[in-house]
């Protein structure tokens, strides 16, 4: 998960998500489930950010194969104030009528859905080199984690970060631990302190 200060990108509200009432059924409701940041509603769309572009296809592809083909139709998924309307057709599950006698091309002369060009995804000019290369980018592995910890979180989501964490590292082998509390470190010192702290290993002994 990334970090996207405010600061430089302020918050866009685009609407309200109400929660009145927990899960009746939870395999209906939650089992069933399939949340994905590819569902977007037209005028807003994906950047060009690497692993923003993994997930729009691995979170839909997971669904897929967990809840199949036509996972969009499950009452949990589908929507209820608005009629789908595309030339999608069969697949295992199809529950909504299948688009009736309707042809599933286009142009038709049925008076079929066409593609509405007001609705066509912006482009950008992108340029590189296509290969398997360590990337030069100043946002590594740690940079994310220790904005997170410092700047994120407040004191008490950061001790029970800690807590939790070293709850569970404690059982671990001590070649292991040490490892660890050194990755921590390198997020923030104090992060890695902490932990240490938290395990019974000196900071010193943890830092790089």
């Amino acid at each position: 998960t990334k970090v996207w200060p405010q600061g430089d990108y302020p918050l866009i509200p685009v609407g309200k998500m109400v929660l009145n009432r927990n899960p009746e059924n939870y395999f209906q409701d939650v089992e069933q489930a399939a949340f994905s940041p590819a569902h977007l509603v037209p005028g807003i769309e994906p950047s060009a950010d690497k692993m923003l572009q993994g997930r729009l296809f691995s979170y839909i592809d997971t669904h897929r194969h967990r809840l199949g083909g036509n996972y969009d139709q499950i009452p949990v998924n589908c929507p209820y104030r608005a009629r789908v309307n595309n030339h999608q057709r069969d697949g295992p599950m199809r529950v909504d009528g299948n688009g009736g006698s309707r042809p599933n091309y286009e142009p038709n002369s049925f008076s079929g859905p066409v593609a509405r060009e007001e609705f066509r995804q912006s482009t950008q000019k992108l340029t590189g080199l296509v290969a398997r290369y360590k990337p030069a980018h100043p946002n590594n592995d740690f940079a994310q984690p220790g904005v997170l910890f410092r700047k994120v979180m407040d004191e008490q989501a950061r001790t029970n970060l800690i807590n939790n964490i070293s709850g569970h590292l404690k059982n671990a082998n001590r070649d292991i631990q040490e490892r660890q509390v050194r990755v921590f470190y390198k997020c923030d010192p104090e992060y890695g302190q902490r932990i240490g702290q938290g395990i019974g290993i000196p900071a010193i002994k943890s830092k790089l």
